[in-house]
């Protein structure tokens, strides 16, 4: 059934019941969820949702390192023999120890139909021209939006191993319609534009699918990007290597994330005490792949820091559940600095807003048992003074999180670029 023909909460739930059944019929011989399912007398049958999200506990990432560092290479959260496995994935690490997921034909063929769903809610037809300005390594997402929009019958382009200056001069020259990167790499692909004199006012690209960090539903940062690349919208989704993709922006309403609630089951919980968050609230998101049986996940919580969308039914006519904002933040990023709770898509935020930089570096000092915060910035070459914009942003940072937040400048190129997720805050 596809996820975007579901029209009612109840028929996606029982859409929801029916695969929750079926995937835990199968995982008997797992052994790393058996026990667990056993444990919380759900290995016989799973009778409603309820009884499944009140009885059955979370299952954290630190639980998967542990069982890998236990069980290595893969793990025991393998429901097949090893023999039946084609695909191998492994997490960017960002946060912490990477995983490795196998996947078989038929799991790698849910995340195709969930990617199929991504694109097509983002407006991508089999004529359009796609650009992945990814270094399609060992990170699933790459390979997975890869394969899908070849799949649809896309002109699906690589750009692994160029330089941002080549990947532009394909996207001109191919007549790329759709790009695929971070929301990081499409703002700095305009300024290698400025720096190389391409007028991407030339280019055919009608739409950008970002992911990989919180970015691509902060009004701020779309700005950034639409005045970067003209004539092109941004859609945002998102999505892990240990789950598949998971989400994807909202037809009517720029900001919110609509989740594949075919594929997942999902909830938006308290992290401190692991119950259900009201609608409007902050919480974090745990998610039950229902589809990708070789290698589950059953109530795994993400990490990821989301509000929860009033429920009502959306302007665009969906019944799935909806993240107002997208992905926040992530737990693991939160950096409490005299009492104040910052997070970086926060700080993000406020530069984007105010413009005029082109790359930033946040240090993290932590020392006698004080935490402080100092931002270097890269003024862009739209920037006419780069003292005035430090004080400017000083300015917009105390009035957000009174704070002192010291910000000084530094020359063009001094600071690193990312292709993938960027790596700004730079603990001391």
């Amino acid at each position: 059934m596809s996820v975007l023909r579901l029209t009612e909460r109840r028929q996606v739930q029982a859409v929801q019941l029916v695969r929750l059944q079926e995937l835990a019929a199968q995982l008997g011989h797992n052994r790393f969820y058996g026990p667990r399912l056993r444990r919380a007398e759900l290995d016989g049958a799973v009778a409603n949702l309820a009884a499944f999200t009140g009885r059955l506990p979370l299952t954290r990432k630190d639980d998967l390192v542990a069982d890998q560092r236990d069980h290595p290479p893969f793990g025991t959260n393998l429901t097949y023999e090893l023999k039946h496995y084609t695909r191998f994935s492994q997490t960017s690490a960002t946060s912490g120890t990477p995983l490795r997921w196998l996947d078989t034909p038929a799991s790698w063929a849910w995340m195709l139909d969930n990617w199929t769903e991504v694109l097509t809610a983002a407006g991508v037809k089999p004529t359009d021209r796609i650009f992945f300005a990814f270094s399609f390594g060992p990170f699933l997402g790459f390979w997975t939006a890869f394969e899908a929009a070849t799949r649809m019958g896309c002109l699906s382009i690589p750009g692994g191993g160029m330089t941002s200056a080549a990947r532009l001069q394909a996207i001109l020259d191919n007549r790329v319609t759709a790009l695929c990167c971070t929301p990081t790499y499409a703002i700095h692909l305009g300024h290698v534009a400025v720096q190389e004199k391409m007028d991407l006012s030339r280019s055919a690209l009608k739409t950008i699918l970002v992911a990989g960090e919180p970015g691509g539903s902060l009004a701020a940062t779309r700005q950034a990007i639409d005045r970067t690349w003209p004539g092109a919208s941004v859609f945002d989704h998102h999505g892990m290597t240990e789950v598949g993709p998971v989400s994807f922006q909202c037809p009517a309403r720029a900001g919110l994330l609509h989740i594949l609630e075919a594929s997942y089951l999902a909830e938006v919980i308290d992290p401190a005490t692991g119950r259900p968050v009201d609608a409007g609230a902050r919480g974090e998101l745990v998610l039950t792949t229902l589809g990708r049986t070789a290698c589950p996940l059953l109530r795994y919580a993400t990490g990821d820091i989301v509000r929860l969308a009033e429920p009502e039914a959306c302007a665009c006519g969906s019944p799935l559940m909806a993240l107002d904002g997208g992905i926040l933040a992530r737990s693991d990023d939160m950096v409490l600095v005299r009492g104040v709770n910052i997070f970086p898509s926060a700080v993000d935020q406020i530069i984007r807003a105010a413009g005029g930089t082109g790359e930033y570096q946040v240090q993290v000092q932590s020392g006698r048992g004080l935490t402080e915060l100092q931002i270097t910035i890269e003024p862009d070459p739209s920037c006419p003074d780069a003292d005035v914009l430090c004080r400017q942003l000083e300015r917009h940072l105390r009035d957000a999180f009174h704070l002192r937040i010291p910000v000084r400048p530094v020359t063009a190129g001094t600071l690193p670029r990312f292709a993938m997720k960027a790596k700004r805050w730079i603990h001391l």
